[in-house]
């Protein structure tokens, strides 16, 4: 199922992710590879681990589609890992919509799970979620 056409008239498949309070909204274009994230080059947006591009392209390597679409990323919120994940949450929706066929890899190799954890609110009478004042008996 196509989702839209770019002007080129290529393909173009989304896909939603999130963890945490990180955000990414996924492209899936045909072309050579290539990452871009938030106008940028993937290698440099995310130049101080080099894991994070692994983790992004790790559904298309399991579908063995890693030279086959581009991944145009507009992502917000949270840090890099938190934004990481949610690309790789997001490149695995978008590979589902390209065909229904890729869901159960993925859903075997987990990349189709958010993550629910999130940061815990903090309560009154506390300094933190959980952290409360020191007590002291007299």
């Amino acid at each position: 199922m196509v989702i839209a056409q770019s002007n080129s008239g290529r393909a173009v498949y989304w896909g939603t992710g999130r963890r945490k309070s990180a955000v990414a909204r996924v492209r899936l274009v045909p072309g050579e590879g290539k990452l871009i994230v938030n106008g940028k080059d993937g290698e440099l947006y995310f130049q101080f681990n080099a894991n994070y591009l692994g983790v992004i392209r790790n559904p298309l390597e399991t579908l063995g589609l890693e030279n086959e679409y581009d991944i145009l990323v507009k992502a917000e919120g949270g840090g890099l890992t938190g934004q990481a994940d949610s690309i790789r949450l997001g490149v695995a929706r978008a590979l589902c919509q390209l065909d229904p066929d890729n869901r159960p890899p993925l859903k075997i190799e987990g990349y189709l799970t958010r993550d629910p954890r999130a940061k815990e609110r903090k309560k009154y009478g506390l300094h933190k979620a959980r952290k409360a004042p020191q007590y002291s008996k007299r």
